[in-house]
């Protein structure tokens, strides 16, 4: 439907520029009779087409400006200016085609998300492995699932499985099922090949009904008005009651025309796509793609905002965020050794937990004898010592659970994340808490959409309500919905945009339907699934959050541009119609009057393609932004000692504690108050020009401050410590400065890293 109207415009367009050049060029030869026909061809197919749209639009209960420009035309054709008509012709048709352009975008095809579809599947015929097509595959039939492969149909598992859910939970971490659990269609295997037998048809699969919805959702949007619309409801009753008073008052029809003419709205028609396009062409320069200008018209309106938290609001893959560590080893060797050991892994866990090792710098050794169980975790020889690693169920098979390990498991729960246990020689050493972490620009991000104009910002999630409130909390969003399904998204959506616009952000297929669903879909496409892209009308194509925020001041702008170029031309063009009403302006000169205010009016709406630059005055490179980052993860060790301290204080033999303390005094001294110095004489100068302002680090460098007193404190204690170590009241304290130091250390990093992020070069 679009396409076709699209190429009715264009050749519309091709025959009025034609049509009225041949006409000029016979009428300067010396053949005015020739030239008026072709004037009037220039005229009847754009009129033809104004009848026809005018139709539509009476049937659907619609008005619109085209009304003008079908009276002006037909005046001029009856009055015989058949240059006026072709003129206005070509306007018209020259303004449909650029409103076109804006539109073209705003196609939604359905590739991506059919093409991550399976179209077959596995099925033991006869003790055999045969490729079928999905139609065939009845309930009942035993499949099999390659690694990397899409589950073709839901089903239960015969044995053991590890599956990557995101698609349809937005769960970041791997599912792990045992045999006679449910499988949904659409989830990936990420683990060894299993055997699930089949429970559904093709088309009553999880994955279809996500299909179905997204055509759905899709289907039932109205397209978005057109701005120009709005004010035909006072100008058309306004240019018409002048013209009408022109010819009464003058007795002749040519005022009326000409009054007509000057008023083809082609300010509306023309200055309002002009901004918008200008609005998109702005968004994609950094790395915004808007697919339509409606969905640019909405963003600058919409005041509700719903996020999904996965790969959005998170990073959407696991990270090492603490490690716990029993009496008799430390923090750094349990990473040490598990880092050591899943070298020989190619889950996407193993690799979280080397890439943490060599951020912090640590050593590893090369794993013999190595084991995996999939699903579950892996053994091997480190340095000659007996290693396991996995779940708690399974280094239990080979090592005692340590005393502190239910607690830990119940703080897991609490926390949403998930633990990598640790057992050397067959006993269980530690643990390593893995989660998906807030993004870096995130807290910036949501920041930027309050001043953009957003009032209300609703988490929307399928993950537990505890978990989903935490980080809720944490973010300070105004709404947590939690433990939603796609079709329970797209009811909290629908029930949302009652109260007008709305926007969703996600990450991923199970986004799709809500992407849809929303008046304006943001996928994160940079690395998001193929499908939410293509279900969204704006995407990210730069992996950060806080393009968004740009996104809605850009339309803001080419909004607000787009209204002053149409309250200017609509203010030229009444003067313009008070002196045709007067007789100043005959048609022809009226129309090319109005060319004139047509182009001051499109000259204005361009400067939407400027883009407004940032409030600071430079940036970081990739390798500055890397190198500062790469500090902090290489003082981990310290952060986590420093806890792990804090811990075993009430535990540690009293002579002991005295020990431990004097050697991380040491290892602050040495390494962390030299890294905070460095960064308040050299790194923060040069942040400070990038920002701008009087003193923009002031703030940071309180907190500085701050460290620095709190480690002379702990190293002035421990200088102060009898031999035979603290009494009860002295170990609370120590307890409290070590809590406190790590608590500073750990917020400041996250303040110092969201700043270098943030003054990244990632244009």
């Amino acid at each position: 439907m679009f396409n076709h109207r699209r190429s009715t415009n264009l050749v519309l367009l091709a025959v009025s520029a034609t049509a009225l050049v041949a006409g000029m060029l016979a009428y300067g030869t010396g053949q005015p009779g020739w030239a008026g026909w072709l004037w009037v061809g220039a005229a009847v197919p754009v009129l033809v087409a104004l009848l026809v749209g005018m139709t539509g639009a009476i049937l659907r209960h619609e008005s619109g400006l085209d009304v003008l420009a079908l009276l002006a035309m037909s005046g001029a054709m009856i009055l015989g200016e058949h240059l006026t008509a072709a003129v206005i012709a070509l306007m018209f048709a020259s303004g449909r085609t650029l409103e076109d352009y804006a539109e073209a975008r705003a196609q939604r095809e359905m590739s991506a998300l059919l093409s991550h579809a399976p179209r077959t599947a596995t099925r033991y015929e006869n003790d055999q492995l045969v490729p079928v097509s999905l139609e065939s595959v009845r309930p009942g039939d035993r499949l099999f699932v390659r690694a990397g492969e899409v589950v073709p149909v839901d089903g239960s598992l015969v044995g053991n499985a590890e599956l990557d859910a995101s698609t349809l939970t937005g769960e970041s971490l791997m599912v792990r099922r045992s045999p006679g659990s449910v499988v949904q269609s659409g989830v990936v295997n990420a683990g060894a090949p299993f055997d699930i037998i089949a429970t559904s048809t093709s088309a009553e699969s999880t994955f279809a009904g996500i299909i179905r919805l997204v055509e759905s959702a899709q289907q039932s949007r109205a397209p978005a008005a057109r701005l120009a619309d709005r004010y035909a409801l006072l100008f058309v009753p306004l240019a018409l009651g002048m013209a009408g008073i022109a010819w009464l008052a003058a007795g002749d029809p040519l005022r009326a025309l000409a009054v007509l003419v000057v008023a083809t709205p082609c300010p509306l028609i023309l200055a309002v796509p002009v901004a918008i396009v200008a609005g998109m062409s702005t968004c994609a320069k950094r790395g915004i793609l808007v697919k339509s200008g409606g969905a640019l018209e909405t963003l600058a309106q919409t005041q509700t905002l719903f996020f999904d938290k996965t790969g959005t609001l998170t990073g959407g893959h696991a990270r090492l965020v603490g490690i716990e560590a029993g009496q008799q080893t430390t923090p750094t060797d349990v990473l040490r050794l598990a880092a050591s050991l899943d070298q020989a892994s190619k889950h996407v866990i193993a690799e979280a937990v080397v890439t943490a090792a060599r951020e912090r710098g640590l050593s590893l050794s090369t794993p013999q004898q190595v084991e995996e169980t999939p699903g579950a975790g892996l053994r091997g020889i480190v340095d000659g010592r007996q290693v396991a690693l996995g779940t708690f169920a399974y280094v239990s098979t080979t090592a005692v659970p340590a005393p502190w390990s239910h607690h830990f498991l119940q703080q897991l729960e609490y926390e949403g994340a998930s633990g990598v246990f640790v057992s050397v020689d067959g006993t269980m050493v530690g643990v390593l808490q893995m989660s998906d972490e807030i993004r870096l620009e995130t807290p910036r991000a949501l920041r930027l959409l309050h001043l953009a104009g957003i009032r209300r910002i609703v988490m929307l999630t399928g993950d537990r309500r505890d978990v989903a409130e935490t980080i809720g909390a944490a973010l300070g969003v105004n709404e947590v919905i939690a433990e939603q399904s796609p079709s329970g998204k797209c009811a909290a959506i629908e029930a949302a945009r009652a109260q007008g616009p709305t926007i969703m952000v996600g990450d991923g297929v199970n986004d799709a339907p809500a992407l849809a669903a929303a008046d304006v879909g943001v996928a994160m496409g940079a690395r998001g699934a193929a499908a939410s892209s293509e279900a969204a009308d704006v995407v990210l194509m730069v992996d950060r959050l806080d393009r968004l925020a740009e996104a809605l001041q850009i339309a803001t702008r080419a909004r607000a541009i787009a209204e002053q170029s149409v309250v200017a031309g609509m203010g030229l063009s009444m003067a313009a119609m008070l002196a045709a009403a007067c007789g100043y302006v005959p048609p022809l000169i009226g129309a090319v009057v109005q060319e004139a205010i047509d182009v001051a009016v499109v000259l204005n709406a361009l400067r939407a393609l400027r883009v407004i630059p940032a409030h600071r005055h430079g940036t970081l490179t990739h390798d500055e932004v890397d190198r500062l980052t790469s500090a902090h993860a290489a003082l981990g060790p310290v952060l986590d000692r420093i806890r792990s301290l804090a811990e075993r204080l009430a535990i540690l033999p009293r002579p002991a504690i005295r020990a431990e303390l004097v050697d991380l005094v040491r290892q602050l001294r040495e390494c962390l108050l030299p890294h905070e110095r460095h960064d308040d004489a050299v790194v923060y100068p040069v942040v400070a020009q990038l920002l701008g302002g009087d003193d923009p680090m002031a703030a940071m460098s309180t907190m500085h401050r701050e460290i620095l007193r709190l480690a002379r404190l702990l190293e002035h204690m421990t200088a102060d410590l009898p031999p035979e170590g603290p009494d009860p009241r002295a170990l609370g304290e120590f307890q409290r400065v070590l809590y406190g130091l790590e608590a500073i250390l750990r917020l400041h990093f996250a303040q110092e890293e969201e700043l270098y992020y943030t003054l990244g070069d990632t244009g």
